[in-house]
């Protein structure tokens, strides 16, 4: 597995990090799915101790994943894997508690002691603001940033961050967080990093990056035969492409376009959608979800940067063939 330094925090990662959104299972907030269906806890601890031997180090979860389950279950993996081994991130932000505004101090307090009882452990190595609803003209920013500044001088995290869906948000907010990693949404279909001016800033400011649904929720591997129904829950059940038979036979071609492109490699379509978007971005990672034991094989095939010209192939293949039919991308309010 090709390692990166993740930029000013000067950690050696593994160019794959392991995404445990899905551990949190089945989910939903004011009758909103936003969780997994079909994710169980043996899995998950199964997941994430393979994903230890075979040295994928960098787990992100967060405080809602399942209300706390995707955190608890990491909590109990430390009699078979050594806390110490691992590059452990969680994030705050999306439960505003009792309070009527996001990032109420109180409750970033709160959540804070909460994630570190789920998951069984003195201190974080990366925690993130985990997205940019600040107020409406930013007012809620300070007293949130002094806490969490706070929580780093008390020894509780050692790196900060800061999250959001919208490149374009991150980019607004990231000189007065001055984040040590940006965690932001991109895959080749969707890519606003370099035209959001993100890419820039992070060059610029030597940051760390890790890359949220790199896969689109699996949609962009082709492994879908027709359109997909999910259980209850399941944020995908409110995605409009999982229905769409047009996107779908696409993405099917497209992925047979890969197996003929790629054809050493064990995981060619993942070697080419991952390696699309780490190609110019040398601190950045992908996090890739991870709910079974075979999807941790599978990512550790891939995560290798590819040469322009291949780049840029992977890149007009999706783009040509990898938007829905009749676009219809609901915002999210839980990344």
């Amino acid at each position: 597995m090709r390692t990166i330094r993740f930029g000013r925090t000067e950690v050696e990662l593994p160019a794959i990090g392991v995404g445990t959104w899905a551990h949190g299972g089945p989910n939903t907030v004011h009758s909103r799915p936003v969780g997994w269906f079909g994710a169980t806890e043996k899995d998950a601890y199964e997941t994430l101790v393979e994903s230890h031997r075979r040295g994928l180090i960098h787990w992100d979860t967060a405080d809602v994943y399942g209300d706390g389950r995707s955190e608890s279950i990491i909590g109990t993996v430390w009699g078979d894997v050594p806390r110490k081994d691992i590059f452990l991130a969680t994030k705050v932000g999306w439960d505003p508690g009792n309070h009527g505004h996001y990032y109420h101090p109180a409750q970033i307090r709160r959540q804070l002691e909460r994630s570190l009882r789920n998951l069984r452990t003195e201190h974080l190595d990366l925690y993130y603001l985990h997205h940019c609803d600040f107020g409406v003209d930013g007012e809620y920013l300070d007293d949130a940033l002094d806490l969490i500044r706070s929580f780093r001088e008390e020894g509780k995290i050692r790196f900060i961050g800061l999250s959001d869906w919208k490149n374009e948000s991150i980019v607004r907010y990231a000189d007065l967080v001055n984040p040590d990693v940006v965690q932001c949404y991109r895959n080749v279909v969707d890519d606003t990093y370099e035209s959001s001016g993100l890419r820039t800033w992070v060059e610029d400011n030597d940051v760390g990056v890790a890359f949220f649904s790199p896969l689109k929720h699996a949609l962009l591997l082709g492994h879908f035969e027709g359109p997909v129904t999910f259980g209850e829950g399941d944020h995908r059940s409110s995605l409009a492409e999982f229905r769409d038979f047009g996107l779908i036979s696409r993405l099917q071609a497209c992925r047979r376009e890969m197996e003929k492109k790629f054809p050493d490699e064990q995981e060619p379509v993942l070697h080419g959608l991952i390696g699309a978007i780490l190609s110019d971005t040398p601190t950045g990672c992908a996090l890739i979800g991870q709910r079974r034991v075979a999807h941790v094989r599978a990512a550790t095939h891939c995560g290798e940067t590819l040469e322009n010209g291949l780049l840029q192939w992977v890149r007009q293949l999706y783009r040509e063939n990898g938007r829905a039919t009749h676009m219809h991308w609901k915002s999210y309010q839980q990344g």
